[in-house]
């Protein structure tokens, strides 16, 4: 689906009645969206997790204190005992994705081993597991208003505080979500 209805370098935005607890208020960025499926990362679920912790699991030496505070992601529902890192281009590694000239996802321990090195890329966000639709799925869940969607910005996903994302992402779109029901109306 390399046409205009691709959502690939997208957001999906949450709608306040979004109930699922898996989406409900999250930003999810869209990967990888073709006639097969979509795939995202959930940008804004911060686990109660740290990169020290997960560094300490994998035996990945860091002593980049404020590294090793920093949340690891709630990714998805999908593969959540997988890791993913989304980050800003620059090299690649053993299993990169390249979404984007700026951003790309890597599934493989060697992005993880350059970061605690600090030689990894500029800016990077782990999450454990993944979010996943199977053919025309997500278009399903458009039709329903389930989500907004517009184009993704790596301010929000690498500089803002992630409490902020959910509202800054809609913002994008001239949407404010506060003023938006979660209530479905009937006429």
């Amino acid at each position: 689906m390399a046409y205009s209805s691709s959502l690939t370098n997208h957001f999906l935005i949450a709608m306040p009645g979004l109930q699922d607890p898996n989406f409900a208020r999250t930003v999810t960025y869209v990967c990888e969206h073709t006639e097969q499926g979509a795939m995202g990362i959930v940008i804004n679920r911060p686990l109660e997790v740290t990169l020290g912790e997960l560094f300490a699991q994998l035996e990945i030496p860091t002593d980049d204190a404020e590294l090793q505070a920093t949340p690891v992601y709630q990714g998805g529902p999908v593969q959540t005992d997988r890791g993913f890192v989304l980050h800003t281009a620059g090299p690649t590694y053993d299993s990169t994705l390249g979404i984007t000239e700026e951003i790309s996802v890597t599934t493989s321990r060697d992005v993880l081993e350059a970061i605690a090195r600090g030689d990894g890329p500029e800016r990077s966000l782990v999450a454990l597991g993944y979010a996943g639709w199977g053919a025309g799925q997500l278009e399903q869940e458009m039709s329903a208003n389930a989500w907004l969607n517009g184009p993704a910005s790596d301010d929000i996903i690498f500089h803002m505080d992630a409490g902020e994302r959910w509202l800054a992402a809609a913002q994008l779109l001239g949407v404010d979500l506060n003023l938006l029901s979660g209530e479905a109306g009937h006429a």
